[in-house]
């Protein structure tokens, strides 16, 4: 049945489109479309954790980045994608988030969408379900408070990603329960483990030729992936690939051009 309502979904939007033209770089790699999310249809996606992911078409990529916002390589990775007009989605860490908020305010204004990654990037599993549930609600208050935003959901997207993708089915619903739709991934970086940019670039190369589409994780906390980043956007252009941003049903995108002043 949730393989149906995806199904009806990706019927439902509208075609892709080509990318916006990109200020300063015509051959950028940009942005070719806009997917919306609702909770009801999609409670959660990515093959590393559940059995379904997104409605992406073949040669389609999300592009997320996790841990943030970090001064010594977040400014590197909005630089990068201002550079070829690419939105992405950021899982924030709610006390990066309250020490750096200029960080966030400046992803949010250049149309990235922000989603959460708990207060402080505990497995959640190793919670009692009350400690784990107070965490996410304090993550999220710290990520709307760094963006200026009211408490109620505006501003944030309802996304989150469980700290090592760790997760119980009470903690499950306990997402769900929060109209959170809960992000795994189809296919990752590795960066977490130390290797230089180089490395990394063929590793996950091969990893999305593999795959053909998918929700890709990223963390802008390594220096390595923020060195890497401009090389795979050119990569991917070349290879054809397009990149899709995704945001919370019924919320308005934020339509300045990522590469725009």
């Amino acid at each position: 049945m949730r393989r149906l309502a995806l199904i009806a979904l990706a019927a439902a939007l509208p075609a892709a489109a080509a990318a916006e033209p990109c200020p300063g770089n015509p051959d950028a790699l940009g942005t070719a479309r806009v997917l919306a999310l609702d909770v009801a249809s999609t409670p959660r996606v990515g093959r590393k954790q559940f059995p379904v992911t997104l409605p992406l078409r073949d040669k389609e990529l999300v592009l997320t980045f996790d841990d943030g916002p970090w001064p010594a390589t977040t400014p590197r990775v909005l630089d990068a994608l201002k550079a070829e007009c690419v939105r992405a989605t950021f899982f924030l860490v709610g006390r990066n988030a309250a020490a750096h908020p200029g960080l966030v305010r400046r992803e949010f204004a250049e149309g990235h969408s922000l989603g959460h990654h708990s207060y402080a990037h505990p497995l959640l599993t190793r919670l009692s379900l009350d400690r784990a549930a107070a965490e996410m609600d304090r993550g999220i208050a710290a990520d709307q408070s760094a963006l200026g935003a009211p408490r109620d959901g505006a501003g944030t997207a309802p996304f989150f990603r469980f700290p090592g993708f760790a997760a119980s089915p009470a903690l499950l619903r306990a997402a769900e329960q929060r109209g959170l739709i809960v992000f795994g991934a189809d296919l990752w970086a590795s960066d977490w483990q130390p290797l230089g940019p180089e490395r990394e670039l063929r590793l996950l190369l091969g990893r999305i030729d593999a795959a053909g589409r998918g929700i890709v994780l990223l963390h802008d906390t390594k220096l390595q992936t923020a060195r890497m980043l401009p090389a795979l956007l050119r990569a991917l252009k070349r290879r054809g690939y397009r990149i899709v941003h995704v945001i919370a049903a019924g919320g308005e995108v934020n339509h300045a051009a990522p590469g725009s002043d």
